[in-house]
């Protein structure tokens, strides 16, 4: 699926998931999405959602206090770890020779795994661009897509900064037709 993806929007999903590994979660959220595209602030979805007023710092600020409120513990995949640990495997020795050889960052265990939000707000995305005609899913089509599965703590985050998500879906289609013609 993500090889129809623009590099733009592919460069938010990595963002989203470096967002996830940043903040010690071992999953990738709607939240998560929300704070990539806060990262492509050159794409369609990253401009528009900083003409709306939303700002990567404070949308990650809401993400921790909304997991937190939910008991969500940022773990950085330390049970996966001792696991590992368990049959003797150094998970942290790993690393260590990696970014040796190949360099900082170039090791990342566990690698988060999409929700079921995630993973139907990103198949939503396909729909949203299909349905503008496009063969190539852009960042627009992935905020559209979270907007449209109608779920997930992404929106969570939006209603905390006071984002109409209806305003949201207009603001975007509004840059898509204008940017279109």
């Amino acid at each position: 699926m993500f090889e129809f993806f623009t590099d733009r929007a592919r460069h938010a999903v990595v963002l989203s998931q470096d967002e996830a590994i940043a903040l010690g979660h071992d999953f990738i959220g709607t939240e998560h999405l929300l704070l990539g595209l806060l990262g492509t602030d050159r794409s369609t979805a990253g401009g528009v959602l900083h003409e709306q007023g939303i700002e990567l710092t404070r949308a990650r600020e809401e993400t921790v206090r909304i997991l937190k409120a939910a008991g969500i513990v940022a773990t950085g995949g330390q049970p996966a770890k001792d696991a590992l640990s368990s049959i003797g495997i150094d998970v942290e020795e790993i690393q260590r020779q990696a970014n040796a050889n190949f360099g900082p960052g170039a090791f990342q265990y566990p690698r988060p795994a999409y929700t079921p939000d995630a993973k139907k707000a990103l198949e939503c995305t396909l729909s949203e661009a299909r349905a503008l005609g496009q063969e190539k899913f852009g960042t627009e089509h992935i905020l559209l897509g979270m907007l449209a599965a109608g779920e997930g703590r992404g929106l969570e985050v939006l209603a905390a900064l006071r984002v109409d998500p209806d305003g949201l879906r207009e603001a975007v289609l509004s840059r898509v037709a204008r940017d279109a013609s």
